[in-house]
């Protein structure tokens, strides 16, 4: 499993997981959805966690001007799910930003709060500054 930065080639490949995800994700992959969210990954950091040519896992985050870094899309393909690879998408962001506090903004909250993340309001905290 390797976890790399995102580029315009890993586009299709991307779009290949949410569309496994199925309709809970077809705001993202959806005729609608689809241009909207690739200008939104344009102007985002996106780490894709990969199984040779199979992307099983995403984050997508930005960073807010020193204030912080934002997760807002974190994705596990479900037949992957339990490997820990969400987790260690989020550990990545927090490597690649020491300096600055990581919070995932999620409607999962039960997923974050197993890893030990702190709600912060209605944000979990990551990593504090």
């Amino acid at each position: 499993m390797e976890i790399k930065k995102y580029s315009k080639a890993d586009e299709s490949l991307l779009f290949d997981l949410l569309v496994d995800e199925g309709d809970e994700w077809s705001d993202y992959h959806g005729v609608v959805g689809r241009d909207k969210y690739i200008k939104a990954l344009e102007s985002s950091i996106i780490y894709i966690a990969c199984d040779e040519t199979l992307v099983c896992g995403y984050a997508r985050c930005r960073e807010d001007d020193s204030f912080g870094v934002y997760i807002y899309d974190l994705l596990v393909r479900k037949t992957h799910r339990g490997r820990q690879i969400g987790k260690s998408l989020m550990e990545r962001v927090c490597q690649d930003f020491p300096d600055q506090p990581v919070y995932v903004m999620s409607d999962i909250d039960l997923y974050y709060e197993k890893l030990g993340y702190r709600r912060e309001g209605s944000i979990f905290g990551v990593k504090a500054k």
